[in-house]
């Protein structure tokens, strides 16, 4: 069973629990996991530059920081994502996509980081990246903020 918990900073209009659901569980049942207790919380820079500073001891603003919290080698998936809808807003400008398009990517990207894909590496940033608009093409992102 996916069992998913969604969070959101009160300052930020919450994303649609459904359509995130629907996303986190496309990613999955696409990757054959089928046993997965994940957290997604939606915040804002500062809370991201704290992990990020805690955890990497990098300084600097990032969209999304996951954490795995049990074995890579486990079928089962348990983690935590955090993304920050000031970066998401941001990155929309930037790219010239829809806000929404951004935020489902966010989460289509934290999920792959929960299981095990990397873009620390330009190789492994295209393979990302190539996954991600692939599941983009086959979900429907746009009702995030209906």
């Amino acid at each position: 069973m996916i069992k998913i918990n969604i969070e959101s900073d009160p300052k930020f209009k919450k994303p649609n629990d459904s359509v995130i659901f629907s996303l986190i569980s496309y990613v999955m049942e696409q990757q054959e996991i089928s046993d997965a207790d994940l957290l997604f919380i939606f915040g804002d820079d500062k809370l991201l530059n704290h992990l990020k500073k805690q955890f990497f001891n990098k300084d600097h603003f990032t969209d999304v920081i996951a954490f795995r919290l049990n074995d890579y080698n486990q079928g089962n998936i348990e983690g935590e994502v955090y993304i920050s809808l000031t970066r998401a807003k941001n990155n929309a400008k930037k790219f010239n996509e829809p806000y929404s398009k951004e935020i489902a990517r966010l989460v289509i990207h934290g999920s792959l980081h929960l299981l095990g894909y990397e873009d620390s590496s330009k190789k492994d940033k295209e393979e990302m990246t190539k996954k991600e608009d692939i599941y983009l093409a086959k979900v429907d992102w746009s009702k995030i903020y209906e």
